[in-house]
């Protein structure tokens, strides 16, 4: 005689595909989220990647979902757009040389209103909506920044003289994640505005993080610009350098690259360029095989 079902069961239905997908995702992601619990890492956001509010959010929700494995999160951002915008509604002209913002005193004014009172505060919103959890904090607070000027003809552009990271590692140890606007200041009190991608690379270096992630406007470092297949996964510096020998770097992707040197000079072990406009590009970087940006390692005679 068979075995009978107990009264009221059913057959188990069929898992959805959505679903088994889903669980898959979770189960390769695993092994990273164990090897980076307890590690330091430094998230630039750039400008551009903050324009799109929905974007802005989902960055947000994976800086909270890293922050939630036990990942130390440090966010870096600029506001290149959004200052150019607030100069444009108040009639103050830009002038740039060689990519770089001249800025005299109103447009240092200026640049310290949107870093630090609105693109710095609307991150932190947009974290904070999942939990008390993000922190605002300006490279003027506590010394955070020690800065100089870049180059007299620049005006109050700065370079990162010094990171004193006191203020960060107290706020990482409470739990918190701090995020950084990009003004420093001089040892005479002078404000300074900073590249944020060299602030990031600074940053990531005096706290010994594991890990720096700039998210920009591009897909990485592509062998052929007009080719997305052409994208480079993993390349060290002194393969970087003949890459720009033979002219597959160029234009706009030199200083993104050299901001990423900067990372890896200040002896971050693995700085990864992706594109920020592709939801979730920081998990599927960090929690996956694949991977979808291009990762910058050290030489192995270093």
């Amino acid at each position: 005689m068979s075995a009978s079902k107990k009264p009221g069961a059913s057959a188990p239905a069929t898992t959805p595909q959505k679903e088994m997908d889903t669980a898959l995702v979770l189960a390769e992601a695993l092994p990273y989220i164990q090897k980076f619990r307890g590690a330091t890492i430094v998230v630039k956001m750039g400008g551009n990647a903050m324009v799109d509010e929905q974007l802005t959010a989902t960055l947000a929700t994976d800086v909270v979902l890293l922050h939630s494995v036990g990942i130390r999160v440090v966010v870096v951002h600029g506001g290149g757009p959004q200052i150019d915008q607030l100069m444009s509604r108040l009639g103050v002209e830009s002038e740039f040389k060689n990519g770089l913002r001249v800025t005299n005193e109103e447009t240092l004014d200026i640049a310290r209103m949107v870093l630090v009172g609105q693109v710095n505060r609307e991150i932190v919103s947009a974290i904070n909506v999942h939990g008390q959890l993000a922190v605002g904090v300006s490279g003027e607070d506590a010394g955070l920044i020690e800065a100089s000027a870049l180059d007299p003809e620049l005006g109050f552009v700065g370079d990162v003289d010094k990171v004193h990271p006191r203020i960060l590692n107290s706020l990482l140890d409470q739990g918190f994640i701090p995020v950084v606007s990009t003004i420093g200041v001089g040892i005479d009190g002078q404000a300074y505005n900073i590249n944020a991608d060299t602030v990031a690379g600074a940053i990531a270096g005096a706290l010994g993080a594991q890990k720096a992630v700039y998210l920009t406007d591009i897909a990485g470092i592509l062998r052929d610009i007009d080719d997305p297949t052409s994208l480079i996964g993993e390349v060290t510096p002194s393969q970087l350098n003949q890459l720009k020998d033979d002219g597959v770097l160029s234009g706009g992707m030199i200083p993104k690259v050299e901001a990423c040197l900067v990372a890896i000079k200040h002896g971050v072990p693995a700085v990864h360029l992706l594109d920020g406009r592709i939801p979730h590009v920081l998990l599927l970087e960090l929690f996956t095989t694949a991977g979808v940006g291009t990762m910058i390692t050290k030489d192995s005679h270093e």
